[in-house]
């Protein structure tokens, strides 16, 4: 402390006060890009996530376009039942 006991000598020292102020400059600006950096990546990931959206979407979308549906399969199904019961019927 200095002579009147209120604050520490270091910061009536201009110097050390200016070099403190530097070495926090240097912290927050690594701090900044390391922020910065970890936010790229995750604006990059968001993108490609948002591609194997759109990418699935199209691929489901063409499935389901080229899917029978299920009431078609019934009455194939159904069809089926009905002319093998009357060609058994025929043949006896």
């Amino acid at each position: 402390m200095n002579q009147s006991g209120s604050r520490p000598s270091s910061l009536s020292d201009p110097t050390a006060v200016a070099v403190e102020l530097e070495r926090l400059r240097g912290t927050v600006e690594a701090g900044f890009a390391r922020v910065d950096g970890s936010l790229a990546l995750l604006v990059q990931r968001s993108d490609q996530t948002d591609r194997q959206l759109a990418d699935h979407e199209q691929r489901l979308d063409a499935l389901e376009r080229s899917r029978w549906p299920l009431a078609s399969i019934g009455a194939l199904a159904a069809v089926a039942t009905v002319v093998v019961t009357a060609w058994e019927l025929a043949a006896r």
